[in-house]
């Protein structure tokens, strides 16, 4: 049987903190990635193109697009990914990030899609990374500021799981001994 964990006790701006410590983006690669965020401006275009044009080919994804704007889902994907090279990953990057998920989860959009639309953001971002003075270690950091990132994604469904499933059994701890399969 699972006993409490401590994992279970982070919260909040504190899983920020925690998964910063986790990730450990150095100062070097905020650098790094923050220089190229003008480059990430210029293949943002062809990044919408491929982002959106596998989304909109595939029927299960395109349903989630239809009536609504375009334009916006742009701009959000665009401000999105051009933070990724910002260099400053502190609680309002996360919370932009976490407000993202959040409306997934509220559009009942299943976890599945946004990680399978990775490997575009990856796709641009290993491009990006190419024109840095290192390349290697920038990509690195890339890496590093997604994977925050997907970490943020999946925290805004599973507080959306524990929250419904701890109101039905009366408490979170039980709601996590059930979803790990010891409740």
């Amino acid at each position: 049987m699972i006993t409490d964990r401590t994992s279970w006790a982070v919260k909040g701006a504190d899983i920020v903190s925690e998964l910063m410590t986790l990730i450990n983006v150095t100062d070097e690669e905020k650098d790094l990635l923050k220089a190229l965020q003008a480059t990430a401006r210029e293949q943002s275009p062809g990044l919408l193109d491929a982002f959106y044009g596998r989304l909109l080919s595939h029927g299960n994804t395109a349903e989630y697009l239809r009536n609504v704007p375009l334009e916006h889902l742009h701009a959000t994907l665009t401000n999105w990914f051009l933070d990724i090279f910002s260099g400053d990953y502190n609680e309002q990057y996360a919370q932009k990030r976490l407000k993202i998920g959040q409306v997934h989860v509220h559009i009942g959009l299943p976890v599945r899609y946004p990680l399978a639309m990775i490997d575009v953001i990856m796709q641009y971002g290993e491009q990006v990374t190419k024109a840095s003075s290192n390349p290697a270690l920038a990509f690195v950091a890339f890496k590093k500021v997604l994977s925050l990132d997907i970490a943020i994604f999946n925290q805004a469904y599973e507080d959306n799981q524990l929250k419904y499933l701890a109101e039905m059994v009366g408490g979170e701890r039980l709601a996590r001994l059930l979803l790990s399969g010891n409740g």
